[in-house]
């Protein structure tokens, strides 16, 4: 399919398919990188913690999965690099399913949420009681922990949580959490997110490529470019899969294509 894009910059006017080649050619063209002409797009969208709320009280939560992501599972040995029990962290959890699959493999889960009401849905859905307690260390917020797994959910805002909460981690499995927050706040997520990284850490990172002109999120856009940007001084990244993930729903939204792209990221050794 081909679309127009215009560089007021240069004043000219591209006609180009969408293939990152041309795509960089048109940016190089206009002086400015192909990163920053697709993140302008999305720059200033933000979402306040209550509309997050808002979704889950509404059940408008298209997307959470009813099921195990395949990339978790197609990836897990490469993730365990043949440990066991392991400490495994999951930013904006929400009631994912891939807890107790992990919890039942015999890993111990941290999540955080700002929603309470997801949080609560996990256990119930997954026949689970819990006990619920507030954390002194983080005013406001509360954990609720398992009874039969060993899985502890903070409800809190993520940028609250620290390594002092509950120590680093062996793995990290960032399904919608980084493609989730507001583009502003990337460079605060990816140092919260290093400095719970374990030495042996394993970070699973999961993002989306789509014209950004044709849907301003979320989830947003997350070029492999800033990926790298993010965490390429103190980590390793390393591209596992892309794939196309574009269903009717995507469609819905005015995309007509959506990558989905799972990195590895480890501590860089010293």
């Amino acid at each position: 399919m081909l679309f127009v894009r215009t560089c007021k910059q240069a004043g000219f006017r591209f006609l180009f398919k969408t293939n990152v080649c041309l795509f960089q050619a048109a940016a190089s063209a206009c002086g400015l990188s192909h990163v920053s002409i697709m993140l302008a797009q999305q720059a200033d969208r933000v979402m306040a913690l209550g509309e997050w709320e808002e979704r889950w009280q509404e059940d408008r939560i298209g997307f959470h999965q009813p099921h195990v992501h395949k990339m978790l599972e197609s990836h897990i040995d490469k993730v365990l690099a043949g440990r066991t029990g392991v400490r495994f962290f999951f930013p904006l959890c929400g009631k994912a399913v891939d807890m107790k699959w992990l919890a039942d493999m015999g890993h111990s889960v941290v999540g955080v949420e700002i929603s309470e009401k997801a949080i609560k849905q996990f256990f119930e859905d997954n026949n689970m009681t819990y006990s619920e307690e507030p954390v002194a260390a983080l005013p406001g917020a509360k954990v609720f922990k398992g009874s039969e797994r060993n899985i502890s959910l903070y409800q809190s805002d993520l940028y609250n949580f620290s390594s002092t909460i509950e120590g680093n981690f062996g793995v990290i499995w960032d399904r919608g959490s980084l493609v989730a927050i507001n583009p502003r706040d990337r460079e605060k997520y990816a140092a919260l997110i290093i400095s719970l990284m374990a030495k042996d850490c394993r970070y699973l990172l999961d993002t989306m490529l789509y014209n950004p002109e044709l849907y301003k999120g979320p989830p947003f856009l997350v070029p492999d470019d800033q990926v790298n940007s993010l965490f390429g001084k103190s980590c390793d990244v390393e591209l596992l899969e892309s794939f196309d993930s574009l269903t009717d729903r995507q469609r819905g939204w005015g995309l007509d294509y959506l990558d989905e792209r799972v990195h590895l990221i480890t501590p860089k050794s010293i």
